[in-house]
This record gives structure tokens, C-alpha cells and sequence, in this order.
């Protein structure tokens, strides 16, 4: 199994359609110990126990740092360590530029570019500690080609903005033995687009998809995995397409 003995936190993992559970499950299936870290409405525990009894939930909010350093805190006192971070959490809002408002914009970053910061933070310093750590980042090919099917241009902006503190992070972290990489999944069935897509826009769409099909979130988990184990000793400041096709450059 490729990730025996390892420590894995996940946020944004308790929604059951999602990309962060699938790659919970498929982590847990090679072996580590997984911890979902999600609001509490999202009910992290309940979702970690279907993955079996080693495996626990914590309630964090990712755009609040104190919540983040106590989470990994949790997670630290209870495994004795974190060997893999996958930072998930994300939301988006269908919006045109000239509707985007302050509130938007601040929910849209504080989730994904905030929340990838403060939850790095909270757990780079037991990474260090163990000279060993990989990150995982959930950006978007909407960061990549101005914009994708749902989400809005602050969304673009946000997930861009995760791309360029995942090369940062890697130039700084790497002399720690820490890894950090991204994924950019292009569209992928999940709960956030469910029922949200016409069928003749969705044939449009598919026109646009070399393997012509949408993805499914365990398409991403094995990307996720890949980066998060030894198989990439070797891969850090890295963008995984995961999107078909869809943009190829």
C-alpha cells in the first residue's frame, strides 16, 4: 500500500459526493490514517466513521487560523503526527465580473486561498519537525483558462491564486524535505454542480473533452494519492491537470 503509517489531514472531506471524501476513502484504503477537517454543519465525524474506527473527524473552519492551529493540534496529540495535508476546502458562486461584491470576493478567497494558508501554517511546523510532509493543494483549470463552467471570475482568481502560493511554499519548504503540489480538476461530478447543467450545455461541453466524459471525484483522489506519496518523492511545486482533456497546454 503506498501510504502505510501515514497521517492524513483532508479539508472539506465530509461531504460523502465530494472530492475530499473519495480521496479519504482511497487514502485510507492504501493505508493511512485519515482526519476530515470540516464545518460542523458538514458533520466531519460521522463521515470519518465510515471509513472505520482508526479514522476520526474534526471540526475546523479553514478561514479562521485559531481554529486551524487547534485542529492540527487535535490531530497532532491524538496520531503523533501529519504526513499529509490535502487542502480541499472550497466553495464557488456563479457570478459576471460586474456582479461580483466585496462579500463575494471575501467568501469566495477566504475559503480556498485563506483557508490553503492558515491550515498549511498550522501544520508545516510537526512537517519540519519530522523533516518529511506533502501538500496537496484543490485548484481549478478554471485558474488556468480564465474561467470554467460554473464557477465565477473571483473564483478563477482564487483558485489562480492557490497555484502561485503552492510554487512559493515548495521553494521555501523543499529544504524541509516538504512537498507541495496542486491538482486541477476540470469538471467533475459532485454535489456543488449536481442538476446544475442543461443538457445541451452539456453536450457542448463533452464536444470540449478529448475522453469525453465529465469526471468523477475518485478520478482526482488517485492524482491526489499519487502527489501524496513516495511514487512523487521527486514532484514538488507541481500542477496535475485532471480534466480529460479539457485544457491541454
Amino acid at each position: 500500500m503506498l501510504l502505510t503509517g501515514k497521517v492524513a489531514v483532508i479539508t472539506g472531506g465530509a461531504g460523502l459526493n465530494g472530492l475530499g471524501f473519495a480521496t479519504a476513502k482511497m487514502m485510507a484504503a492504501q493505508g493511512a490514517t485519515v482526519a476530515i477537517v470540516d464545518l460542523e454543519q458538514a458533520n466531519p465525524a460521522s463521515a470519518a466513521a465510515q471509513l472505520g474506527s482508526q479514522h476520526f473527524g474534526v471540526v475546523g473552519n479553514v478561514t479562521d487560523k485559531a481554529s486551524c492551529d487547534a485542529a492540527a493540534k487535535v490531530i497532532v496529540a491524538k496520531l503523533g503526527r501529519i504526513d499529509i495535508l490535502f487542502n480541499n476546502a472550497g466553495i464557488t458562486q456563479p457570478r459576471k465580473f460586474l456582479d461580483i461584491t466585496g462579500a463575494d470576493y471575501d467568501a469566495i478567497l477566504d475559503v480556498s486561498l485563506r483557508g490553503m494558508m492558515y491550515m498549511s501554517q498550522a501544520v508545516i511546523p510537526t512537517m519540519q519537525a519530522q523533516k518529511s510532509g506533502s501538500i496537496i493543494n484543490t485548484s481549478s483549470v478554471s485558474a488556468q483558462r480564465g474561467g470554467g463552467i460554473l464557477g465565477g471570475p473571483h473564483y478563477s482568481a482564487a483558485k489562480a491564486g492557490m497555484l502561485g502560493l503552492a510554487r512559493a511554499m515548495a521553494r521555501e519548504y523543499g529544504v524541509d524535505g516538504i512537498r507541495v503540489n496542486s491538482v486541477t480538476p476540470g469538471l467533475i461530478y459532485t454535489d456543488i454542480n449536481k442538476g446544475l447543467i442543461p443538457d445541451d450545455k452539456m453536450k457542448s461541453i463533452l464536444e470540449q473533452i478529448p475522453l469525453n466524459r465529465v469526471g468523477v471525484p475518485v478520478d482526482v483522489a488517485g492524482c491526489v494519492v499519487f502527489l501524496a506519496s513516495d511514487l512523487a518523492s521527486y514532484c514538488t511545486g507541481v500542477t496535475l491537470d485532471v480534466n480529460g482533456g479539457m485544457l491541454i497546454h
